[in-house]
């Protein structure tokens, strides 16, 4: 599969194989970009990034929506992909296809509706007959750095928001699973966008940091591990740098969640969004607290419902876990319950490794200092504690260096807004998993799970500045 460079096809000299992750077969060849290659398409970044600046609403919001219907007739295609490269069972992937047609969608809608601002500076006696027009202005070209997990949608993350206020954008996909984004380049490249709006390229992680450290790419947003992030943070202080870092996302099932259906509902969520992505995500649920009251109900349910769950090939319609990126991640995952087990925590079901593939897995009584507790497994584990209440609740939940989403079962509106109140996290859902995402809604951590927001609305303002025009001697 060719790269993407400011509209044009093009092959590297060094090409690479993309393999399924489950039975190892060969899905495609592509190829790293030639330094000469990355000077192009940054080069092209920044000779667009006027002429991108400039272009007109409708241009932008058309293009976009252009996206989203190219995709969707493609939709399937996508999907196979998704689970090709990246293991993803083939539910999910349609599923993350038709949140990134979504994307498409909401970005178009809201540059239409992004017209800058107008105030009235009268209300002082000195600012008499003066009135301010506010726009926002990209600050520049992007490079938008993407992860293995969600190989299509958290690209049009970043790219959709870029098009949107008209910044050039550089695609850095993860190099395990670059097609999904590959194939995307090719949809741009045929929009009625200028030619360096967009460029796809494959970089080997080794010569990653010069990308990052160019300065005519004055934004990055990238998405992946923790410490990689934090590394790009202290190697460009001086630009704007967007970082979801990951998590070890909590959910508490409150003493007042027992209504009938209630225990079930909890169960089944949560034992499917711990597992969903073979709890590749970084709002995957990791822990769970539930209250002494409904504790028996809510361990019994969920090891049933987690072992319910069908686990195999991800081409197979049925499967809903799948297997893990690589051998290594599988053998980590492996290694940190065994570790957990060894320190005195207790097996409920799963902790059987068969090759890239890890049984879901439910602990309890897992030492704090353990590291499916205190890490970011990513991987199918979950761990089940017994609390004494939200105060416990709510303590054990904020007593992590991570802070993304957490997931609050409860009826009661009070307990909701205290949650929303307390929680160290950058979202909090209420009466569901920490997993929910929409994808207009702001989206980010704190702590260690990063800065900045994505969602498209609030990447569009993280990629922009305000500039103010003041007019002077208006008849108001």
């Amino acid at each position: 599969m060719p790269l993407w460079i400011a509209g044009a096809a093009v092959h590297g000299e060094t090409t690479f194989e993309i393999r399924n992750p489950y039975d190892n077969h060969l899905v495609a060849t592509t190829s790293y970009a030639t330094d000469d290659q990355v000077e192009r398409a940054v080069a092209a970044a920044a000779a667009v990034r006027h002429e991108a600046a400039a272009l007109p609403i409708h241009t932008r919001a058309d293009a976009l929506a252009e996206a989203g219907r190219a995709v969707a007739e493609r939709a399937e295609e996508f999907a196979r992909l998704i689970t090709a490269e990246s293991g993803k069972p083939l539910f999910w992937a349609r599923a993350e296809v038709g949140r990134a047609i979504s994307v498409f969608r909401v970005a178009a809608e809201a540059t239409r509706v992004w017209s800058g601002e107008v105030m009235r500076l009268d209300t002082d006696g000195a600012a008499e007959g003066r009135l301010a027009y506010v726009r926002r202005v990209p600050k520049g070209p992007v490079l938008a750095v993407s992860p293995f997990n969600f190989p299509l949608n958290l690209v049009v993350h970043k790219v959709a928001p870029a098009i949107a206020v008209g910044a050039p954008v550089v695609v850095k996909p993860a190099p395990r699973t670059p097609l999904s984004a590959l194939l995307l380049g090719e949809i741009i490249a045929g929009l009625r966008l200028p030619a360096g709006m967009v460029s796809v390229i494959n970089v080997p992680d080794t010569k990653a940091p010069a990308l990052v450290a160019d300065d005519r790419l004055p934004i990055v947003s990238f998405t992946g591990s923790g410490p990689v992030g934090t590394a790009i943070a202290a190697a460009v202080p001086h630009k704007h740098v967007v970082l979801e870092l990951g998590g070890n996302a909590a959910a508490y099932v409150g003493a007042d969640f027992c209504r009938p259906g209630d225990l079930d509902r909890a169960a089944g969520r949560i034992a499917t969004f711990a597992n969903y992505q073979a709890g590749q995500s970084c709002i995957s649920v990791q822990r769970v607290f539930a209250d002494a009251a409904v504790y028996g109900e809510v361990k019994q349910r969920l090891v049933a419902a987690v072992e319910a769950l069908p686990t195999g090939d991800p081409a197979d319609e049925r499967t809903r876990v799948g297997p893990l990126i690589d051998a290594a991640a599988a053998e980590r995952v492996e290694h940190w319950v065994d570790e957990a087990v060894a320190a005195g925590a207790r097996l409920l079901t799963g902790g059987v490794r068969n090759g890239t593939t890890y049984a879901p897995t439910v602990l309890e009584d897992v030492p704090a200092d353990a590291k499916v507790m205190c890490e970011e497994v990513f991987g199918p584990v979950v761990v089940l504690h017994q609390v004494d209440g939200a105060d416990d609740a709510f303590h054990r939940i904020n007593d992590s260096r991570f802070g993304l989403q957490a997931g609050v079962f409860t009826h009661d509106i009070q307990l909701a807004f205290r949650a929303h109140r307390e929680l160290e996290v950058g979202g909090v859902i209420i009466g569901d998993v920490p997993s929910y995402r929409a994808d207009q809604m702001p989206y980010g951590g704190v702590k260690g799970s990063g800065v900045g927001r994505e969602g498209v609305r609030f990447a569009m303002t993280d990629y922009t500045y305000e500039r103010v025009m003041v007019l002077t001697g208006v008849d108001l």
